[in-house]
């Protein structure tokens, strides 16, 4: 029979026993989490070695743990080892961080031998993430863009703008404006708006009202990298 007694947190001198079963327990929260990550994120495109980050930095941090203990000089020593690793990887996304932080919790929390908090702090931030991924804060993003064009100083169709605008846009705002000075566009004026999509409004319906539009010059539609010109 398995002698439970031998994980009792013996900060001096840890059994084998105790590690071993330590790292597995973070082998399995890591990959639970690990799990979730995979099944609630949107991103289409989840590198394999994020997923496996998760899983090893929960081992990582629960052995850290461990090797301190309650050692003062210890705590001290592997301070000033970690301070010479310098960390240049950016991460854009504040849910991968959340994420990291979650696998960090769990390994230190077995590695202070406490599996309760592990257990549950796991399984609540886990049940959590899927739960708000079927709620409304996990709605696909609406794209964000800039529209470029130059139109006539005395356009009459300047309103039928706006009416294309508020169609498609759930918001709009005026950020750059310009008058041509050159003889050859002294006749145009340049505009350039920041906008945001409606929630199931396309960019290419957007663009298609656009135009029909016939004093528009020039239109150019940048949404994420995705450039739509001279539509």
């Amino acid at each position: 029979m398995f002698d439970f007694s031998s994980l009792q947190y013996n900060t001096e001198n840890p059994t084998f026993i105790s590690v071993l079963f330590t790292v597995l327990f973070s082998l399995v929260l890591g990959t639970m989490i690990a799990f979730t990550y995979e099944k609630t994120s949107r991103a289409v495109g989840r590198p394999n070695h994020f997923l496996q980050a998760l899983v090893l930095i929960t081992i990582v941090a629960a052995t850290i743990l461990q090797a301190i203990g309650d050692s003062v000089a210890r705590g001290l020593g592997m301070l000033g080892a970690l301070s010479i690793i310098r960390f240049r990887t950016t991460v854009k996304d504040p849910r991968n961080i959340v994420f990291m932080f979650a696998a960090i919790a769990s390994g230190i929390a077995c590695g202070v031998f406490g599996f309760t908090i592990a257990i549950v702090g796991t399984a609540g931030f886990c049940l959590t993430a899927f739960l708000l991924r079927l709620s409304s804060f996990s709605q696909k993003e609406k794209l964000i863009g800039t529209l470029r064009l130059e139109l006539p100083q005395e356009c009459a169709s300047f309103s039928e703008l706006e009416k294309q605008l508020s169609l498609f846009c759930e918001s709009y705002v005026l950020e750059y404006y310009k008058v041509f000075i050159s003889e050859k566009k002294s006749h145009l004026l340049l505009y350039e708006y920041q906008l945001k999509l409606k929630y199931k409004a396309r960019a290419g319906e957007l663009a298609k009202g656009l135009k029909g539009l016939p004093e528009i010059k020039v239109v150019s539609l940048n949404f994420r990298n995705q450039i739509l010109d001279n539509i």
